[in-house]
């Protein structure tokens, strides 16, 4: 036992001299830190925030605004809702549907969830807007989507009309919010007068850089809503996130972003939609490739077919030549700001035939929300040259912005 205490005492005081022969100074020991792994505080959603919203709705009469992207944890919304005893009267479903697996643009179908039973109204139909018929009896009207921060995206639309229906019949609308994957920035051009549409309902640019929550307290105080109306708003707010929280999606929002890199990458290659060329839609890495058959250029090539989500794609069945983005190091993609203009305005320079490479439709002057970007690209104009003309706009865009933000 001796033995044992002396072999000790004579252990620790090899490792006091040795402390005390470190001559390093408290500056040294600060600059030099021991790397410690934290781990970081998990991102709560609105929806998973109970204690805010459930007293208010609790033995209401609600409907939701939902789709597959509504989930706490595992669950969906709905169900988890449903089993603490909530009334659901009726589920309002966005484009893609309420399970999201309809096409882009596809006309969705009212009827019943398999599930639970509810009845499912469309608002991506004949109705984009809920009618006082379908909100009579309720006491508040739920919206949990998931969105991704680009105009383009028609959540936000949707969340426009169903504020707008609330605010005309008096009925409380409430928005479990969620973090956006590109709420980091704020970037492209303003929409213009003359170009409102279901791709382009409010004068914000492309990357707003809002979350839902804090794009509908902006709607509803701008006086975007019609007649100037105002919706009786609460916005169930997310803990622990800022705009500069990477934060990965649990499930795709919609078909064709199948990951965090799409959705990256979605404000700026989306603007091929307005084009002859194809974002990869009929592929498994849409919006991370672009191409066309007769491009002559490019380092990949790709196939688009008749697949979920893309029934009819661009170019099906046809080798296309391009470019494929889905190598890029996701670091890169999360810290730097997204939008781009070269992947366009590089491939209409080595398009070969440059007269049909927007589409006749004019779809692509509503993707942009001005005409002033296609004649600008028509010009020869450099992105340089073309960004110096959103900066006045996103200038007044980012201050009315900042009234609604949520998060730091």
């Amino acid at each position: 036992m001796h033995i044992k205490l002396i072999s000790r005492l004579l252990v620790g005081l090899f490792l006091f001299l040795q402390c005390s022969s470190n001559t390093e100074t408290t500056e040294q020991v600060v600059a030099n830190p021991i790397q410690v792994a934290i781990k970081p505080v998990a991102i709560q959603v609105g929806a998973d925030n109970f204690k805010a919203f459930l007293p208010l709705i609790k033995g209401k009469k609600i409907a939701m605004v939902v789709n597959q992207t509504s989930r706490i944890g595992e669950r969906h919304v709905v169900d988890t809702l449903l089993a603490m005893g909530v009334r659901i009267q009726t589920i309002f479903a966005p484009e893609h549907g309420f399970r999201g697996q309809a096409d882009a643009g596809e006309k969705v179908a009212d009827g019943k969830d398999a599930t639970t039973g509810i009845p499912l109204t469309s608002l991506y139909g004949k109705n984009r807007k809920p009618s006082a018929q379908h909100l009579a009896g309720l006491d508040w009207v739920v919206f949990d989507i998931q969105d991704v921060g680009a105009r383009f995206y028609t959540y936000i639309s949707t969340m426009h009309y169903v504020m707008q229906a609330c605010a005309e019949e008096g009925i409380p609308f409430m928005v479990l919010d969620r973090p956006n994957p590109n709420g980091h920035y704020v970037d492209g051009p303003v929409r213009q007068e003359g170009y409102q549409s279901f791709v382009g309902m409010h004068r914000v640019p492309i990357v707003h850089g809002m979350t839902v929550g804090e794009y509908a307290q902006m709607v509803n105080e701008e006086g975007w809503l019609e007649e100037g109306r105002k919706c009786e708003l609460t916005v169930i707010p997310c803990e622990n996130y800022t705009h500069t929280t990477p934060y990965t999606l649990p499930v795709k929002p919609s078909p064709n972003l199948p990951n965090n890199r799409s959705i990256y990458l979605y404000p700026s290659l989306c603007l091929f939609e307005g084009t002859t060329v194809s974002a990869g839609r009929g592929t498994t890495t849409q919006f991370q490739v672009y191409g066309h058959p007769a491009y002559t250029q490019g380092d990949h090539t790709f196939t688009p077919i008749s697949r979920a989500g893309a029934k009819y794609p661009k170019h099906q069945d046809k080798s296309c030549n391009g470019y494929d983005l889905s190598t890029i190091p996701m670091k890169e993609l999360e810290t730097t700001h997204g939008f781009k203009l070269d992947y366009l305005l590089d491939f209409y320079k080595n398009y070969p035939n440059q007269k049909d490479f927007f589409l006749k439709n004019n779809f692509f002057d509503k993707l942009a929300g001005t005409d002033a970007l296609r004649k600008q690209i028509l010009a020869g104009q450099s992105e340089k040259e073309i960004r110096a003309t959103w900066e006045e706009e996103l200038t007044i865009f980012k201050k009315i912005r900042a009234r609604y933000l949520l998060y730091p």
